[in-house]
């Protein structure tokens, strides 16, 4: 039976295209946004278009913003790691090469975590990370640039992969780091802003998203948001948008891979993510590991081979020869509400884990394209 993969709209816009249309709207020639003198890009972690539009009454401002058309499509595997690496190179996986939130270093068994093993694995972000970061670009070329996130992230290695070249400012609230952002645009003509904000994806993990946190913690970003739009200086446009969507999945819907489980046998690293798991196999055995995941899982996930996710252009049009190695023998996307789990690792907190994202399902991939400012016209 031939793999069926669910496919993008030949309309779809790519969470990639973002910054790239961000600076053609400085320079005046966006066909996504109108012209600005600067411009900020806001970036909600695990806000999906899908928990947006369910919760809209608890966003009455973000969502009077969009229109029905106002959507993209994130980058796969819809994890932060991939998907903010491709926002702010212009570049999808099969090019930057952040292929999900773990992956393997061909020739070796160690697959680093894509957003805090830099530092502990080695990985070095001038060379692991294959893109230039567009920041980097920008600011070469004379343009102020900015970066405004929590203080953690000042020095690590994945801020250094993506965001290099840009200047760092500290803010530990969301709503410090806007008042911080417009401030940026009204003293440095042309000035190109990222901010990001954890905050939801943090609540989403630990309590999910259709808790009573996560429903609070996105009224206060609804109004943190329309106080920055009311404080945007005259000609910056502003674009809020995410890096994917989240469900939940209750720890009864866990699919525990304990030893001895016959979908391990020839599977000599379990990487990934528990919604998109990237299994690594041992020579040969790669056709074996894959029907016997397809036999006992295709029911409420895609399995399929590296061979056919590169062809089905799931990690870009274009996945460089260095990158492929990097991508699971066999990728198994969970479509129903489960998650996978090696059961044999002794740390069992990621278990914990209510809110989920990572596979192809809608509600993990579409999320918001909001326009404030200069660009909402």
């Amino acid at each position: 039976m031939p793999l069926s993969l669910p496919a993008d709209p030949p309309s779809a816009r790519s969470l990639t295209g973002v910054v790239p249309q961000t600076i053609a709207a400085l320079h005046g020639r966006s066909d996504w946004f109108g012209s600005a003198r600067g411009a900020v890009v806001l970036l909600l972690d695990g806000l999906g278009r899908a928990n947006l539009t369910a919760r809209s009454g608890h966003a009455r401002f973000l969502v009077s913003k969009m229109t029905k058309r106002d959507a993209l499509r994130t980058t796969f595997p819809s994890t932060t790691a991939t998907a903010v690496t491709g926002l702010l190179t212009g570049r999808d996986a099969g090019e930057h090469g952040i292929i999900g939130y773990r992956a393997r270093v061909p020739g070796t068994l160690n697959a680093p975590n894509q957003l805090k093993g830099w530092e502990t694995d080695g990985l070095d972000p001038l060379v692991w990370q294959r893109s230039s970061p567009l920041l980097e670009t920008e600011s070469r070329a004379g343009r102020p640039c900015v970066v405004i996130t929590k203080s953690m992230y000042a020095d690590t290695g994945f801020t250094r992969a993506t965001q290099r070249g840009a200047e760092f400012m500290a803010a530990e609230s969301l709503e410090e780091r806007l008042a911080r952002a417009a401030d940026v645009t009204a003293a440095r003509d042309g000035a190109l802003v990222y901010v990001y904000a954890p905050e939801l994806d943090t609540i989403g993990h630990a309590h999910g998203w259709e808790s009573d946190r996560w429903t609070h913690g996105l009224e206060r970003v609804d109004a943190a948001v329309a106080d920055f739009d009311r404080s945007l200086p005259r000609g910056v446009g502003a674009v809020v948008t995410a890096d994917h969507g989240m469900v939940d999945v209750p720890a009864h819907r866990h699919v525990l891979l304990s030893e001895g489980d016959p979908l391990l046998t020839d599977v000599e690293l379990v990487a990934g993510e528990p919604r998109l798991l990237q299994l690594y196999t041992a020579s040969g055995a790669s056709e074996a590991v894959l029907q016997r995941w397809r036999d006992a899982e295709s029911h409420r996930s895609w399995v399929m081979s590296r061979d056919e996710a590169i062809a089905a252009g799931l990690f870009g049009v274009r996945v460089d020869p260095e990158v492929a190695p990097r991508i699971g023998d066999v990728l198994v996307g969970a479509r129903s509400s489960v998650a996978y789990y090696d059961d044999r690792l002794a740390d069992k907190r990621p278990q914990r884990m209510i809110g989920q994202h990572g596979s192809l399902t809608d509600a993990e991939r579409v999320v918001p394209l909001i326009r404030l400012g200069a660009f909402a016209g």
